[in-house]
């Protein structure tokens, strides 16, 4: 056995399998932290308290929240295989034209709005990952694999044709994986072992190597990661797409994970996660800076106080939850005419704040490009 775990039998002859059961956290013998590792988690704890005050400063902290946690949505869904784009989940007319991936990143960003509210009232506990679990699985692809349960047969990862017996990798059976997200419900509330980051790395790996979901765990996997750093006071808001630099080392995000379970090693697992933090809190950062940079810019531009202008104002804060619009549905959720959007949306295509990408005389859409540019990068 490594100190990760090891491999038990289950069933016999011709079905027998052989199942990967986890050692419990945090790991024995005891980490042994490099100092390039060292330097690294000072840096992502740095880089992550700037992070959460410049979070604390944007003008409209929801509106950028949501924005934040569509992107991070959209991210680790394609990390699992999803196929849309940004544009796909901010189109206006989404309730009509939903297609099964646009519902899945949607189905993520409810379950992390889910998450929020639980953590109102729970603790970071099993309860509140089964609850999340079923609003991400609600009515997409998963829904017939036991939304909001643990799963209570075998799953395996491999090709989307393998057996259990060509499987890449074999996650605890039912028991094991019982006993094991018992524990590790224990370890997330009761241990003040290592730093927090070096605890999110590990409650990570552990999640991923339960797998206790027929589906969504990947999706829950990192979810976690963004709940955990709230609930050690790491961040505030959800304003961190970690997500980003995992999508973009994926092979390695595996492969790294993988080399925990066949060698123990934690500690370079540990310093892959730290890079993604890292990155993904300088990243974060650097977008806030634009977008406040953006927001600041175009406020200028807007006429002075009428109100006219105050319609123009109320439109263009909708601008920065919604920067694809069309006229219809905008004015029938801001509660104002359609003559007085049009003429808001015609004033602020002269500013060329927005930019229409129809033709059509109905239905037409306009786009706050240089708001979505932001939002655009690794999508």
């Amino acid at each position: 056995m490594n100190r990760a775990g090891d491999y038990v039998d289950n069933l016999t002859g011709e079905s027998l399998y052989r199942s990967f059961r986890p050692a419990p956290l945090p790991p024995e013998p005891a980490l042994e932290i490099e100092n390039r590792t060292l330097n690294l988690l000072i840096e992502a704890n740095r880089n992550l308290a700037e992070l959460k005050t410049a979070s604390r400063l944007i003008v409209n902290t929801d509106l950028f929240v949501s924005m934040y946690v569509r992107k991070e949505a959209l991210i680790s869904s394609q990390i699992e295989g999803t196929q849309c784009t940004l544009e796909d989940v901010l189109d206006p007319g989404i309730d009509t034209n939903t297609n099964i991936d646009v519902a899945d990143v949607i189905n993520y960003v409810n379950a992390t709005q889910k998450a929020m509210d639980l953590k109102q009232e729970l603790p970071l506990c099993n309860r509140l990952i089964k609850e999340v679990h079923a609003v991400l699985m609600n009515g997409v692809r998963g829904k017939d694999k036991n939304p909001g349960e643990f799963r209570r047969s075998q799953n395996w990862i491999g090709s989307s044709n393998s057996s259990i017996k060509d499987a890449r990798f074999v996650p605890p059976n039912v028991q094991d994986m019982i006993e094991s997200m018992s524990a590790l419900e224990k370890y997330i509330n009761d241990n003040i072992e290592y730093d927090p980051l070096i605890r999110t790395a590990l409650i990570h790996y552990q999640f991923e190597t339960i797998h206790p979901f027929l589906d969504g765990n990947g999706r829950i996997g990192r979810l976690l990661i963004l709940l955990y750093l709230i609930d050690q006071k790491l961040l505030s808001k959800p304003v961190i797409y970690i997500s980003y630099f995992l999508k973009k080392n994926q092979v390695e995000y595996y492969d790294r994970i993988s080399e925990v379970r066949r060698q123990g090693n934690y500690e370079q697992w540990i310093h892959f996660f730290l890079e993604a933090v890292n990155a993904a809190a300088i990243d974060s950062i650097k977008t806030i800076e634009s977008m406040q940079e953006l927001h600041n810019q175009n406020t200028i531009r807007l006429p002075s106080t009428n109100r006219r202008s105050n319609n123009i104002r109320v439109v263009f804060n909708y601008l920065e939850q919604h920067p694809i619009i069309d006229i219809g549905k905008t004015a029938k959720e801001l509660n104002l005419s359609y003559n007085t959007v049009s003429s808001v949306v015609k004033k602020l295509t002269q500013l060329k704040i927005l930019t229409e990408t129809t033709n059509a005389s109905r239905n037409r859409i306009f786009v706050y490009e240089d708001y979505l540019s932001l939002l655009r990068e690794g999508t």
